[in-house]
């Protein structure tokens, strides 16, 4: 039984004019953004806090740190399964030489 939280929302990432990033009315973490995420990522926020930004605060009055990948899980799968399909067709050729 997973014991995760549900996500309070579910988007897509989003740049503004301003260069802020952002999913639906959520703003996001610049940096964690900039280094871990692509635009038009589908994303699951987990958790939220007040902006403490003044020069966005009015544009996005809450702001998250916490967010990943909403299909993480999924690729995960994907890739055990190519490395386990690779590796089990490559057995066979090495014995036959």
């Amino acid at each position: 039984m997973s014991e995760e939280k549900k996500p309070i929302y579910v988007g897509v990432i989003e740049k503004d004019e301003k260069g802020n990033y952002f999913c639906g009315r959520y703003l996001l973490d610049y940096k964690k953004v900039a280094t871990n995420f692509n635009l038009g990522d589908e994303i699951k926020i987990k958790s939220v806090i007040e902006n403490p930004s003044d020069i966005s605060q009015e544009q996005y009055p809450v702001k998250s740190k916490d967010f990943a990948l909403a299909n993480k899980k999924r690729w995960v799968k994907e890739d055990s399964t190519e490395e386990l399909e690779e590796g089990s067709s490559e057995k066979p050729q090495q014995d036959q030489e």
